[in-house]
């Protein structure tokens, strides 16, 4: 019963994010049903001391990277920097490579700290122009933005800014650049077989006879315009995020120490900070903001035209995508207290490889929430310290427990229900009847990605 109990809030949860409803009011709804239903006298004290601590705790720990990740994609959009990439890969690469095309350019923008959201805004106009040229089915745009921008730039390359990768190193004392190899390795693997399923259901579709298509909704105009920067100058913001993150993850322990003491004035109370758990955090937030100011250095003049409209909508954005997943991640708090997760928890425990254990466990978790973030936040949450206990007795590296959950957690997340896809899909002006298979292709290949790393490591002891 007590099982059956989380398993409904758990659908409950999903069928609401399926049908578009707010995650952040339906989540406090489905984590009280789920314990009223268990104990009526601890709905309270659930809801006070686990719900909205563990909601408070993600938001004064994530949301600066959420604002600053929104704010940088926005004067990136704005500046009209991200158009002129676009534009530049397109000149290099040729119409004729449309799909590697639009893989790059998304994998270029997330990779430099632009938030997954923007990147599909900002993307489909010349994606859609670049398939009509080609003519390539359109039905193939959500499956290709979801390769560049929701995949191996989101999580598995080292050093990458996106929130996915920066969730781990606070509970395993790692940095973004954990276990660069292994992230290198799985995202080739699942760039070549991505690019590989996508260029074969181009080849069907054309031995088929299907064009671009026809009737269709929520077409751009023309992305064409007269005045575009240097391509060499739009990038280096996105250069400047990379660069600085490293250098910034290699010299904040450096600058503080293993832990950082201080007394406030008029206070007797020493506040100690362990630096390791921070580290991650810091660089990441320090980098966006040089980002910031070097898209500020080389266009000023059109960011400040816009600057008020714009940042009231990177600011709105960024505290609707952080309360949802810190929303999520109370309710997978209070979740994990319940007596029926002890029987998800032991079941996933009976998994007898740490690693395939921390995969399976995050994968399961980020696809039935629907969000990777979420996911990997409950997954950690409450096994954390048994990954690292059964990790240390196999004497497993932490990088490869950080790359691994990272990893895991944007395999089976990008579900239907996921906000992601539902907003690639209205964007696009598709269905999840016409694009959905595309997207789940890419997802069981990320999926996979997984694995193929445990089996390197296990084999190679590579890290």
């Amino acid at each position: 019963m007590n099982f059956l109990i989380i398993l409904a809030a758990l659908v409950f949860l999903i069928l609401i994010a399926y049908w578009g409803y707010s995650v952040i009011l339906f989540a406090i709804i489905a984590a009280i049903a789920a314990v009223l239903f268990t104990d009526p006298a601890l709905v309270a004290p659930m809801f006070s001391n686990v719900f909205m601590v563990k909601m408070a705790d993600f938001v004064k720990n994530y949301f600066p990277v959420f604002l600053l990740g929104a704010l940088f994609g926005k004067m990136i959009e704005i500046s009209g920097f991200s158009k002129a990439i676009v534009v530049a890969v397109i000149r290099v690469l040729g119409s004729h490579m449309a799909l590697l095309s639009i893989v790059l350019i998304c994998a270029i923008l997330t990779y430099g700290g632009v938030s997954l959201f923007v990147v599909v805004f900002a993307v489909y106009p010349f994606a859609a122009e670049l398939f009509k040229a080609g003519n390539i089915p359109k039905r193939l745009i959500p499956g290709t933005i979801a390769l560049g921008a929701f995949t191996f730039t989101m999580d598995a390359l080292p050093g990458t800014p996106q929130i996915q990768n920066i969730i781990p190193a606070t509970f395993f004392n790692t940095n973004t650049w954990a276990a660069p190899w292994l992230g290198l390795i799985g995202a080739v693997f699942t760039l070549v077989l991505g690019s590989l399923y996508l260029s074969w259901q181009r080849n069907r579709a054309e031995k088929d006879g299907e064009g671009y298509g026809s009737n269709l909704v929520n077409e751009p105009e023309s992305h064409i315009s007269k005045k575009l920067i240097n391509p060499w100058i739009a990038a280096l913001p996105l250069v400047v995020v990379g660069i600085m993150n490293k250098v910034f993850t290699l010299t904040i322990p450096s600058f503080y120490g293993n832990n950082h003491s201080m007394t406030l004035a008029g206070s007797s109370t020493v506040i100690t900070t362990e630096i390791s758990k921070f580290t991650a955090i810091w660089a990441v937030e320090a980098a966006l903001v040089l980002g910031i100011l070097t898209v500020l250095v080389f266009a000023w003049k059109p960011i400040f035209t816009r600057f008020t409209e714009g940042s009231k909508a990177a600011v709105t954005g960024s505290v609707l995508a952080s309360l949802n997943t810190a929303a999520v991640v109370g309710f997978g708090a209070v979740i994990a207290t319940l007596p029926g997760f002890l029987v998800i928890a032991d079941a996933l425990k009976s998994i007898p490889d740490p690693l395939v254990n921390e995969a399976v466990s995050v994968t399961a978790l980020s696809g039935i929430t629907g969000s990777a973030s979420g996911g990997l936040s409950i997954a950690l949450t409450a096994m954390a310290t048994t990954f690292i206990d059964h990790a240390n007795a196999s004497g497993i590296n932490m990088e490869v427990l950080h790359r691994v959950a990272s990893m895991a957690s944007g395999g089976m997340d990008t579900l239907p229900h996921n906000g992601a896809v539902i907003t690639l899909l209205a964007v696009t002006g598709l269905t999840h009847r016409q694009s959905y298979k595309d997207i789940f292709a890419i997802t069981l290949i990320k999926t996979m990605a997984v694995f193929v790393i445990i089996l390197v490591y296990y084999f190679t002891g590579i890290v």
